[in-house]
Parts: structure tokens; C-alpha cells; sequence
């Protein structure tokens, strides 16, 4: 198919200057750009993109479409934001070793998605038993968005050692067991994975009967284990993706070390994430001079991961990501019996230990744990919605702890409610993602689908910079913005996207400036057929995407996703890491002619040594 895009103000995914210009695309690669007139042949796809924005598709590096992606490979909640590319493996799971079983009880509670949905359809599907076949799995998929991976460390380590000692903190992995994991990961570079993903949180839990409420594997690790694998990482150049321990931060430092540079080479290292949590107004300011003094001095490069809107959460119940983080909360998770669940939470005992970890100025938190600062959104009597947790405790004269579980005992997870957990405040949002050792992402989509809605973050960041230009208080150029959602993550990540330059692949999206609006951050809940018309949370302007195009067919017209999307190949494919380390030489055959010998006997190519990043 040909496309010709006319009059658009064209954003090459680089900082400089965004100009108009027309683009014409044929056979699924851009083949001109020029302010010069193109004509176009019959039968060629014209968009008028006169008064809108054209930029690279955008990347969301850190997903957990792992599941969703084998139920609905067209990914069309992402892609409708012009989310061209997207990345699985993260946070140390991924399904590319292992068992359904044993995948399904590391991934679903974790990322809140429902077991009973994931582990048919792993049982269904999974058809692979290596890396090599499940990266063939992938790329045989009728794709919606482009695909890169990383290697989860997880069921890396459930895969080699068992899920049963993998999950024994006094196992270590046998020297033959750490070789072999390191095998695997050597075959996930060589296939294109882009690096290995680990966890070191231990309030994401495993479900299931067997393991529940044990922390995920990687937790188990030592730190000399991940070290083992970073080696590796450091020999091709490639990426530790991690999850700290976001309570304490304490370890926050390991991670920082592995990335140094000094006597031996880099490591590229990303982490979540860099907020402006209400639990610690400074920590982000604190992380911020951390890390430029990390990788300026100490020749590291170390990425935070970021996102370029409010923070918010739903919850229903106490059903809540967030309190996996106390030993209380995490008990009354534990028990999936509602009847079992109510009566822990109107015993006396457990409400003195839910109270008093709650009310614990000295335990670590992320979450803030200020219930006026909460709203019940939906509740089988009405007359408590819109209300706080603390007002209606105000009214009833009791502590808000003993309030809120036995709203929770009543009313189990029919009781919804919303709070804000970190970004509320524009001027430090405006730094976090003006920081330049800040990666903009983050967004989990695919996961705590009742939860979060974070899908359409790149829009989010436009509107911010463009809110900003029309209050006359500008704080950073849309082009920088731009490359920050595009050129900036691809180059890092080392894949083959983020630019629009003759000979790429054409992956654009066209935006309408006007349609950057309030909507953006209004709630809508969708069904997605494919998990029984389950329903998550999400937040649409279908008025800001003109269009969406993925590897040169139109993924998106005016906001709407194409019936063929998912259903049809020849969309998105599997990108591998090209990226090698720096210091590594890379060959390039190139012609030379030596006058001093007959034609006959010339040599047709020789090998020169060349430095690639």
C-alpha cells in the first residue's frame, strides 16, 4: 500500500526544529520527505494532515501485555494512543520459559490480572519450550504494535531451579544451575531480547494455591546471582531492568553500582520509577542529584523511569497493590474466600495489627496511608459515594482504620475507591520529566487492569508541554518532548524505531493538537472480550489521533482502531536489540582496489573494524 501524508508539521523523533513537509510511504517504508509537492498514483492512501502534528510512533518500554498479547495480539488500547512500539518481560516476568501453571501463579497477582483468564489461556496457547521458539511465537502472531522483550528473571530462575526451590530462601543455585541460567540468557541476547529484568520487591507476591502470598523468585536471588548475569549484560552492551525495594530504597544503591563504569565497562541499568510520592515530598530531588552524580562522575548510565501525569490508583476493597507493602494488608489479600476475608477483618487482633502497621511513622511506605485523602466511587449504599474514609469515620466516631474494615468486612470488593499516590503537583512533575537520566514510561499496560490507566502517557506529556506554551510559561520544546517519547527510548533501548527518516520503517502517528484536551484524563471502563468482556479502566480522546500507522499499513483512522488489527499480519513485528557494547569491534565488509594487481586478481572485500554503540 502507498501512503502519502501532506502538510503535516513533521517531528523527526531528534530535537531539532519540526518542519512541514509531505512523507510518501510504499511497501511498508518511508521513501520521501520533502516540502516539495508529491503527487500521488492511483490507488494511493492520501491523508491530509494540514494544522496537526507527525512524529514517530511511540515506544512504551515497560508493559505487561505478556498474557494479554496471546489473547488479543493487536494491543489496541495502546496502539489508539499511537503506541507503535512496546516491550514485554518486565519487572523479572516473562512467559518465554516455563509452565503454565507456574507463569500463571507468578504473573497474575502481581500484575492484578485474573488467574482464572491467564492460566486457560497459557494452557491453550503455550506451545514453545525455548527462547528461540518463543521469540518465533511472537513474530508469528498477527502483531498490532512492534514487540521487544526482556528476559524475566523470574521464571529464568523458577525454569532452571524448580518454582519449588526457587523459591526457598535457603536454596542458591548450583554453580551448573547459575551456568545454565546464564546460557539461556546468552541465547535471549543472541535472539534480540534487550536485556535481563529483575525484582528485588518483596510485596509482589505470588498467587495461586501452591505459593500463594510467597514473594516472587527474583527476590530469592542474591545479589551476587544478578551480578553473575550483568557480565554478560556488560559483554553485549544490553539492559538491567530492575524494581528496587521501594519501601526502603535501600538497595537502590546496588543497582547504582552496577551501573558504574570505572575499570571495567558501563552497565545500562533502568529502574522504577522517579515520582513526586506523597509519602516523601524530597525523594525525587534526592534521586535527581543521585543520579547525575552517578553518571557523570562515576561514568555509569543509569536510567529512572517515569510518568508524565498523576499517579492515581483505584481499589477495590482492600484488594490493592499497594498493600502488599505491610504484612496486615497482605494477610487479608491472602484470602481469596470472601466469607474468610470478612471474618479476619472483624477479628479484634488483626484490626490492632492492621492498625498499628498503618498508623507506623518508622515502617517504610510508598503509599501515603491518609484516608482523607481517598474517595468511594462505588458502593452498594449509595450515600457513602463521594465521600472520604475519614469523613464518614468523623460521623460514626470511630478510628478511620476500624471505618474503613468495616466498610471492607460489609461490603467486600463492591467497595471502590480512588487516591492519588504520587504527581499531583505540575512544577515538580515538570522536573521529573524534564530530568535528563529520565526515561518517560512506566505505564504497566496489560496489567492492574481494574487499577491503573496509564496507557495513553506519551499524549499526556504533549498536553503538558503544549498547556504549558499556550499559559506562556514554557518548559520544554515539543520537539524535545517528542524525542523524549520516540528517538530518545530508542537509541537507549537499542532497537530500530523512534525516527522518521527515508529507508525506515514507517511507523507514525499523526496528532491533533487540538484534541490534547481534559479528556485525556477522563475514566472510561471497557470490556475486553477476549478475558470475558472483563472490564478495566481506561482513558480515551479518540479526537487527538488522526491516524496510526505500523510499519506501513494505517493501524488507527480518527481514533478508531481497524477491525483487521490483530486479526491481520504484515502490522507490527518482533524488533531485536542490535545494540552491542562500545567497546566491542564490530566488522563491516567494504570494497578496496589495490592498482598494483590484474583485474583477475583483486580482492572483492576486506574487513575494517569499526565502533558501534
Amino acid at each position: 500500500m502507498e501512503i502519502l501524508i501532506n502538510n503535516g508539521l513533521v517531528f523527526t523523533g531528534e530535537e531539532k526544529a519540526a518542519k512541514h513537509k509531505n512523507i510518501l510511504i510504499r511497501n511498508g517504508k518511508i521513501v520521501d520527505i520533502t516540502s516539495d509537492e508529491i503527487k500521488a498514483s492511483q490507488g494511493t492512501k492520501v491523508i491530509n494532515a494540514a494544522g496537526n502534528w507527525v512524529m514517530p510512533g511511540f515506544i512504551d518500554f515497560h508493559t505487561h501485555y505478556d498474557a494479554e498479547i496471546e489473547a488479543s495480539p493487536g494491543l489496541k488500547e495502546s496502539i489508539r494512543h499511537g503506541v507503535t512500539t512496546v516491550s514485554l518481560g518486565s519487572c523479572s516476568l516473562s512467559l518465554a520459559l516455563g509452565s503454565p501453571e507456574d507463569l500463571a501463579d507468578m504473573f497474575s497477582r502481581v500484575e492484578a490480572i485474573p488467574r482464572e483468564e491467564v492460566l486457560p489461556l497459557l494452557r491453550k496457547v503455550k506451545n514453545w519450550n525455548s527462547i528461540r521458539t518463543y521469540k518465533s511465537h511472537l513474530k508469528s502472531l498477527p502483531l498490532g504494535p512492534n514487540v521487544t522483550s526482556f528476559l524475566g528473571h523470574s521464571c529464568l530462575r523458577a525454569y532452571v531451579m524448580g518454582l519449588d526451590r526457587s523459591l526457598n530462601p535457603k536454596q542458591k543455585p548450583t554453580t551448573k544451575e547459575l551456568n545454565q541460567m546464564n546460557e539461556l540468557l546468552e541465547e535471549a541476547l543472541e535472539e534480540g531480547f534487550m536485556g535481563l529484568s529483575i525484582n528485588t520487591l518483596i510485596w509482589d507476591k505470588m498467587d495461586g494455591d501452591r505459593f500463594r502470598s510467597k514473594p516472587l523468585p527474583s527476590t530469592f536471588a542474591k545479589w551476587s546471582e544478578y551480578r553473575f548475569f550483568n557480565r554478560t549484560l556488560r559483554k553485549w552492551g544490553r539492559i538491567f531492568q530492575g524494581v528496587p525495594n521501594v519501601s526502603s530504597k535501600y538497595n537502590l544503591i546496588l543497582f547504582m553500582a552496577e551501573s558504574t563504569g570505572i575499570f571495567r565497562n558501563k552497565l545500562k541499568t533502568t529502574i522504577i520509577s522517579m515520582m513526586d510520592v506523597k509519602s516523601n515530598r524530597l525523594i525525587y530531588r534526592l534521586l535527581g542529584v543521585l543520579s547525575r552524580i552517578l553518571n557523570k562522575v562515576f561514568n555509569a548510565d543509569f536510567r529512572y523511569q517515569a510518568l508524565p501525569e498523576k499517579f492515581d490508583l483505584y481499589a477495590d476493597g482492600v484488594d490493592v497493590v499497594v498493600f502488599e507493602e505491610f504484612g496486615a494488608g497482605t494477610a487479608a489479600i491472602h484470602l481469596q474466600d470472601m466469607v474468610e476475608r470478612k471474618k479476619l477483618l472483624k477479628d479484634t487482633k488483626y484490626r490492632n495489627w492492621f492498625r498499628r502497621q498503618w498508623t507506623n511513622i518508622f515502617l517504610p511506605r510508598v503509599f501515603h496511608r491518609d484516608f482523607n485523602d481517598s474517595k468511594i466511587v462505588e458502593c452498594p449504599n449509595k450515600d457513602l459515594i463521594g465521600r472520604s474514609f475519614s469523613s464518614i469515620a468523623k460521623e460514626r466516631k470511630q478510628h478511620v482504620v476500624d471505618t474503613f474494615l468495616d466498610l471492607c468486612a460489609e461490603f467486600g470488593n463492591d467497595i471502590r475507591w480512588y487516591t492519588v499516590i504520587a504527581n499531583d503537583r505540575l512544577k515538580p512533575l515538570q522536573a521529573i520529566v524534564s530530568h535528563p537520566d529520565v526515561m518517560i514510561g512506566f505505564s504497566d499496560a496489560g496489567a492492574h487492569l481494574r487499577g491503573m490507566a496509564h496507557y495513553n502517557f506519551p499524549l499526556r506529556l504533549l498536553k503538558m508541554v503544549r498547556d504549558a506554551d499556550l499559559a506562556k510559561k514554557p518548559f520544554m520544546s515539543i520537539e524535545k518532548a517528542v524525542w523524549r517519547l520516540t528517538g530518545e527510548i530508542a537509541e537507549w533501548l537499542g532497537i530500530d524505531a523512534g525516527k522518521i527518516a527515508i529507508g525506515k520503517r514507517a511507523d507514525i502517528v499523526i496528532v491533533r493538537p487540538e484534541g490534547l484536551d481534559e479528556k485525556l484524563e477522563e475514566d472510561v471502563e471497557a470490556e475486553i472480550p477476549e478475558f470475558k468482556n472483563f472490564v478495566r479502566l481506561v482513558r480515551r480522546n479518540d479526537k487527538a489521533i488522526q491516524a496510526v500507522i505500523v510499519n506501513g499499513k494505517i493501524a488507527v483512522e480518527d481514533g478508531q482502531p481497524k477491525k483487521e488489527l490483530g486479526k491481520e499480519s504484515g502490522f507490527g513485528t518482533f524488533l531485536e536489540c542490535f545494540a552491542r557494547n562500545s567497546t566491542e569491534p564490530i566488522f563491516e565488509p567494504i570494497q578496496i582496489f589495490d592498482s598494483n594487481l590484474e583485474d583477475s586478481k583483486q580482492p572483492q572485500f576486506a574487513i575494517k573494524p569499526t565502533v558501534s554503540n
